[in-house]
């Protein structure tokens, strides 16, 4: 493939150079050196002056020779051949060995125009009445001679301005082409192509942890690959695929995979791209990338973040725009206006499908819609496998661990966790990245950067270690919490004096009222602790009865699991919120509020009762945990199992609810 050639500023400095360049050497004649005219008068009036040639404004002249030079001296060497040894050249010329009449003449025309030059000169002509009266006195030959410049004005006039305006046009309209709205380029599609290149191109060996996604696109693929494995059975290629997900978990990826996996381009585009400030300009977009589309096909068009651009049309959400009106009904038209066999399939991403368009999710347009979730535990293993491929991992590193140690997270957040436990090995100057690394870079991810530097007086010290050995003491002995992994008096992130590492050892999908009341009680104990141990609290439990009391609201007006008014959900389907956002709750009455604010209020002083009474008796290894955490500052799983024993659990029926 030739290279492309690509227009630089530095070509027209170059052009504008050479221009300045032949006007010097072109158009301004010969250098003759100026004399005044007063030298001029004083020339003539001493009879040294030959010729002139007399024009509007200059006088061209050349004076008389002082001495002839001999012109038979050189034909007498060239006729003996050589110089008599010993002798001086004749003035003006050097010596000639073995000349030919050619060069003979050559250099007799050379020194000829030589003498000649020293003798021409040029004076600005004046006003003088007298000028050629003495001309005629001195018998001087003179001429007068008409200038004409039109060759000359007509370069610099008309040519060079009008070349130097459609070269600085030409540049300046390359480079609008290429970035930015333009008058001429405003419609034009902003997608960026990726050409089935086979060495660059994403399959889905490249995407783990979602095989069922995986799954439903492959037959995508097989479509695009053999379509007329379908069409022979009366089957058509669907229109679009639409991939719902919460953000990281792979949609980008799993449409790039669909389009390596096939071999065909791949256009890709965010859906704010289609709308400007300017009416008409996201419609004339989605047809300029249609028809580009049809002009590749078979191709895959991939809108990211649809909801941009096909938000509901209806008059539920305030704020509404005609452009983008416009722009979804053009993509709506275009997506039904495909032929059976154009080889386009539209590929839309959304992590808010509740806002789409009704239009939008029709058979005919996005006729499947793929759930991408979170990955599960084997997923998680799948996705630390594929992205540790490149990375050279210490014999102690447990990726099965490390998905465990993970719960809720998305292939993006665990990529990152990779690259992060790879800086901190690079930091240390290690050779290999270690399992300590990885759980550095969770602990980093989760809580936030440490602060080793942060300064902290002792007495706040002491609350924050028994503050999070409350967390630890209480999540430890409650049925129902999260096991305790990692203890911490730390400050890590913005504000977060400690924190208390509590995962689930397996991915849950069901949790029992008990389980919710373990999850209180485990964020409750660290402000039980310092009542126990200080007599009163302090503001560190912020963030901890902030989740509180959202566990306790989503009990009673979720879950159904209020003992007052128990099987009743609040939640209205009709605007709720998608991939945990938060529901949507109906309007209730007065009565029924005062209701629930005071069985929340029940719960939550049950839950901290518990939890005071737990410690009240367990209160040597509270103690003992917060003066290892104030020597040490961190204990890991194994350091809290030695210290607190075996996990009681169920031996501990009366801390359960």
């Amino acid at each position: 493939m030739h290279k492309k050639f690509h227009f630089s500023i530095w070509y027209y400095v170059a052009i504008f150079g050479a221009i300045v360049l032949l006007e010097a050497t072109v158009f301004s004649g010969n250098a003759v050196k100026e004399i005044p005219y007063s030298q001029f008068k004083n020339e003539l009036a001493a009879n040294r002056i030959e010729s002139a040639v007399i024009q509007s404004s200059m006088i061209y002249g050349v004076l008389k020779p002082t001495q002839n030079v001999g012109a038979a001296a050189l034909p007498a060497a060239a006729a003996s051949g050589k110089q008599a040894q010993g002798s001086a050249p004749a003035s003006g010329f050097t010596p000639v060995a073995k000349a030919t009449p050619w060069s003979l003449s050559f250099q007799l025309a050379r020194e000829k125009r030589a003498e000649l030059l020293k003798r021409e000169f040029s004076v600005v002509r004046l006003t003088d009445p007298t000028l050629l009266p003495e001309l005629d006195a001195h018998r001087v030959d003179y001429r007068g001679k008409l200038t004409s410049n039109w060759l000359q004005q007509l370069f610099f006039n008309w040519i060079v301005p009008f070349g130097i305006l459609f070269l600085v046009w030409g540049f300046v309209y390359r480079r609008m082409a290429k970035g930015g709205p333009t008058a001429l380029s405003i419609g034009k599609n902003k997608a960026k192509i990726y050409e089935a290149d086979a060495s660059k191109r994403v399959t889905f060996k490249d995407v783990a942890g979602i095989d069922e996604a995986v799954e439903e696109v492959s037959e995508l693929v097989a479509f695009l690959k053999e379509p007329s494995r379908f069409t022979k059975l009366g089957a058509k290629l669907p229109k679009g695929l639409l991939l719902v997900g919460p953000p990281g978990t792979g949609k980008t990826l799993l449409a790039r995979a669909v389009a390596g996996e096939a071999g065909v381009p791949f256009f890709s585009m965010s859906g704010s791209g289609f709308v400007e400030m300017f009416v008409g300009v996201g419609a004339s977009r989605v047809r300029d990338l249609f028809q580009e589309a049809k002009a590749k096909a078979p191709c895959i068009i991939f809108i990211d973040e649809l909801d941009a651009v096909g938000k509901n049309r209806s008059g539920a959400y305030f704020g509404g725009n005609d452009e983008r009106e416009n722009t979804l009904n053009q993509l709506l038209t275009e997506m039904d206006g495909f032929e059976p066999n154009a080889g386009v399939i539209m590929v839309g991403a959304t992590n808010r499908p509740e806002v789409l368009d009704p239009a939008l999710l029709r058979p005919g347009r996005f006729d499947r819609q793929v759930l991408v979730d979170r990955p599960d535990l084997k997923g998680r293993i799948q996705i630390f496998e594929v992205h540790t491929r490149d990375i050279v991992l210490g014999e102690d590193v447990d990726l099965k661990r490390l998905a465990a140690s993970t719960p809720g997270f998305a292939g993006a957040e665990i990529a990152n966790v990779c690259n992060e436990a790879a800086l901190l090995a690079s930091r240390r100057e290690g050779e290999q990245v270690e399992m300590a690394d990885f759980q550095n870079a969770i602990e980093r991810i989760v809580a936030g950067l440490e602060k080793k530097n942060k300064l902290i007086n002792p007495q706040e010290r002491r609350i924050v270690a028994y503050h999070e050995s409350g967390h630890a003491v209480v999540g430890y002995l409650t049925p129902g919490a999260d096991p305790v992994q990692k203890v911490s008096i730390v400050p890590r992130g913005i504000g977060a004096l400690g924190y208390t590492l509590q995962t689930p050892l397996e991915d849950r999908y069901l949790m029992s009222r008990t389980e919710l009341l373990g999850k209180i009680k485990g964020l409750l104990g660290g402000r039980a602790a310092e009542e126990i141990v200080f007599g009163e609290v302090s503001t560190g439990a912020s963030n901890d009865l902030e989740r509180v009391s959202k566990i306790v609201r989503d009990m009673l007006t979720v879950y159904g699991m209020s003992r007052r008014s128990p099987n009743v959900s609040l939640v209205d389907r009709e605007d709720a919120r998608f991939l945990g956002q938060g529901p949507a709750l109906a309007r209730r009455s007065e009565k029924y509020e005062e209701e629930l604010d005071d069985e929340m209020r029940e719960i939550i002083r049950e839950c901290y009762d518990e939890d005071k009474e737990l410690l009240r008796r367990s209160r040597a290894l509270l103690d003992r945990m917060a003066g290892d955490l104030l020597e040490r500052e961190k204990l890991d799983e194994g350091e809290i199992v030695a210290m607190l024993g075996p996990r009681p659990g169920a031996a501990l029926p009366e801390a359960a609810s």
